[in-house]
């Protein structure tokens, strides 16, 4: 059984920057990323992120968000910067062996426990 150990949440206000990691505890993911769900809301991909480095994104983060990993370290990050309210949510990890084209289909493959983003304006 993985595990993803996520850390870097926290509270911070509009136009602030946090930094998310995600460990794994054992490598040969093909896609790993980031998605989020707030209250009242469905789980939404906000990041997703191939063994060779393609990225995809949300079109509400596009431009604010990097995805990167170290494969390595079994490890990918997510730097958000230009922080909105609005991306208050728990955000949580994800890693499988399916392509990143299937992480906006499907919520599949491994999870974190999450970590709280909070977003003050």
């Amino acid at each position: 059984q993985v595990q993803l150990v996520e850390s870097g949440g926290g509270l911070v206000q509009a136009g602030g920057s946090l930094r998310l990691s995600c460990a794994a505890s054992r490598s040969t993911f093909n896609a790993m990323g980031w998605y989020r769900q707030a209250p009242g809301k469905q789980r939404e991909l906000v990041a997703g992120i191939s063994i060779g480095g393609i990225t995809n994104y949300a079109d509400s983060v596009k431009g604010r968000f990097t995805i990167s990993r170290d494969n390595a370290k079994n490890t990918v990050y997510l730097q958000m910067d230009s922080l909105k309210p609005e991306d208050t949510a728990v955000y949580y990890c994800n890693a499988r062996s399916g392509t990143i084209a299937t992480m906006t289909r499907t919520l599949s493959g491994s999870w974190g426990p999450g970590t709280q983003v909070t977003v003050s304006s």
